[in-house]
């Protein structure tokens, strides 16, 4: 009698985990966020990530605009593997975009990566003309939310 047939997750090769990798990609448009399998899929557990040197440029003004960038998730079936989440945050270096787009931008790429059950994306950037923004952008948008 043949062996049962089991449920794989599958997902690309990891590429970048274990190499010492030293060019970033150009732009978030090149970046690329690589996943594994989650290996707790039936628990509703956090995985909480930030880093507080993001950078970005303001799309008039060219000015570097910088923030502490945090990321909240439920994972589902995958997880974002953490060294391909840094060159894609780094990517955003040279990138220019309003703040409000790119918070949005990022839970984006993350929800179509893993799909997680549920996300968040916070940055607090730091004050331009005495005034700072934070921005948070939430997946699924709905009325009971995930909370830090």
């Amino acid at each position: 009698m043949p062996p049962k047939a089991r449920t794989r997750i599958t997902s690309a090769p990891l590429t970048l985990l274990g190499r010492s990798e030293n060019r970033l990609p150009a732009s978030p448009d090149e970046a690329r966020l690589e996943v594994f399998p989650n290996r707790t899929p039936g628990r509703n557990y956090t995985i909480h990530l930030q880093t507080h040197d993001f950078s970005s440029l303001c799309p008039v003004t060219g000015q570097p605009d910088s923030a502490h960038l945090e990321i909240l998730y439920i994972p589902d079936k995958l997880c974002v593997e953490t060294k391909s989440l840094k060159f894609y945050l780094a990517s955003y270096r040279n990138h220019a975009a309003f703040n409000e787009v790119i918070v949005n931008r990022v839970l984006d790429d993350l929800v179509k990566a893993c799909k997680p059950r549920q996300a968040i994306v916070r940055a607090r950037f730091a004050p331009r003309g005495g005034i700072q923004l934070t921005c948070e952008a939430c997946f699924p948008d709905r009325k009971e939310k995930l909370k830090f």
